[in-house]
């Protein structure tokens, strides 16, 4: 939940130079708040970065105060939609039959859901990693397409924490996510303190496609480097 309108397009002007240089195959997504969305639409037009939303709701329309639909999103121009976000679940109520059903209803849009999932320190130090993700899996995964798909490993512990999980363990949580889904060759993301310093070797592991991005997105420098790893 960061930045205006105004505050989003003057992000924009320092970042979308600097991808002057990134390769053609390497995709860019932002994912801003609803209210940005339309304003970034017009600012993105014609550029390689792609538009996301923060969540979806699974009705296209009705009595669901401050939820956002598929149609809504669709028609600005939004291609991607995360799903099942950490915080989403934590403050706010979030399911993993709530996440199925967003999936799919982004699915049945022609988005592209990102899913987060991801294991709480409780339950890191208790041995229950594999176990918790391979039910989130399990059970948001439910009749989603597994050829329109990016999942996120996001541990939660190392969200906004400083903390980043070392880059083997998370290939090694990652490798395991790949072996759970129908579709191996699905996207799957790193997310938690993703940060210039430490990007170069999070990209370096072999299970690792990418990033799901938060407190380093915000300066368009230091997004900039992580989009440019080397």
């Amino acid at each position: 939940m960061f930045k205006t309108q105004a505050e989003a397009q003057e992000f924009l002007q320092g970042f979308i130079t600097a991808l002057d240089e990134t390769p053609d195959e390497q995709e860019t997504v932002l994912c801003v708040p609803f209210t940005d969305l339309w304003i970034m639409s017009k600012s993105l037009h014609g550029s390689r970065i792609r538009l996301g939303s923060q969540n979806i709701h699974w009705e296209d329309s009705g009595a669901y105060t401050g939820e956002i639909s598929g149609p809504m999103l669709l028609e600005i121009g939004v291609r991607y939609a995360i799903v099942g976000h950490s915080e989403r679940r934590e403050y706010f109520g979030e399911t993993d039959e709530t996440v199925n059903r967003r999936l799919k209803a982004a699915q049945r849009h022609g988005l592209t859901p990102i899913l987060c999932v991801g294991e709480s320190k409780q339950q890191r130090d208790a041995g229950e990693t594999e176990a918790h993700i391979c039910s989130q899996l399990q059970e948001g995964l439910v009749d989603v397409d597994p050829n329109n798909l990016v999942v996120a490993y996001e541990p939660i512990w190392a969200i906004g924490t400083g903390e980043t999980c070392e880059p083997e363990d998370a290939n090694r949580v990652i490798g395991l996510i790949r072996s759970k889904l129908k579709n191996p060759d699905v996207s799957i993301q790193y997310g938690g303190s993703v940060k210039p310093n430490n990007i170069d070797e999070i990209m370096a592991q072999p299970e690792i496609d990418g990033a799901l991005v938060g407190g380093a997105s915000l300066k368009p420098e230091s997004f900039a480097r992580i989009v440019n790893y080397q």
